[in-house]
């Protein structure tokens, strides 16, 4: 009885709404999304980070249990850094995904209430969408949250397959901006992020607002 008390907690936390993107680019990847967190229909945060950078070229957004997600996101974190001191090189983004979901399927009959996008470049640019269970799919683009279904209207229309970082920055900043507009749970503005050979970067809201205005 108890656990299925804890399990229905677990349910309700589920149900805290967000919207993220990630897109696939031939020079590299795109995260986006908004920065409000919520509590059933209160609004807990208004500036809550929901991409985080895992390493130098690897980054992750979180949806779901902002307990589970943020301690998904240290665990990664540490993974990585120990990767690099022992082998002397950065882990994969293939590895790192297989890394996270084998961690998640450990514990799938309690498992972590959450839907996670890792992305990063390696020799490319590389996505994947890992759920609470810990599988993995390879995607070219991809969002989670309750604002995805409006997400994926957009992105569906306008996503260029074959095209770069600068084609594809507006579908993905306009894509969370328009969920925004439907999903109650979705709010305040929109986070942008790209990940190239460069390494990882966050774009200025000035920057986030041109896209969406373009």
């Amino acid at each position: 009885m108890e656990n299925e008390t804890i399990l229905q907690e677990k349910m309700k936390a589920l149900k805290t709404g967000t919207t993220t993107v990630g897109l696939c680019c031939t020079d590299g990847i795109i995260l986006a999304s908004d920065r409000r967190a919520t509590m059933g229909y209160f609004i807990a945060s208004k500036d809550v980070q929901k991409i985080f950078q895992i390493d130098e070229r690897l980054a992750m957004t979180v949806a779901g249990s902002v307990a589970d997600a943020q301690f998904l996101v240290r665990l990664l974190q540490a993974e990585c850094r120990l990767y690099k001191l022992r082998h002397g090189r950065p882990m994969t983004t293939k590895n790192a995904a297989m890394l996270l979901s084998n961690m998640m399927f450990q514990l799938k009959y309690f498992p972590y209430w959450v839907q996670l996008i890792l992305a990063g470049y390696d020799e490319k640019g590389e996505i994947y969408s890992i759920d609470m269970l810990g599988g993995v799919t390879d995607e070219k683009f991809t969002s989670t949250g309750s604002g995805s279904p409006v997400a994926y209207g957009h992105i569906e229309e306008a996503f260029k397959r074959d095209g770069t970082l600068k084609d594809n920055l507006p579908v993905a900043a306009k894509a969370v901006a328009m969920a925004m507009r439907r999903d109650a749970a979705t709010g305040e503005y929109v986070d942008v992020v790209t990940v190239t050979k460069s390494g990882f970067r966050r774009l200025e809201k000035s920057d986030v607002v041109k896209l969406i205005e373009s």
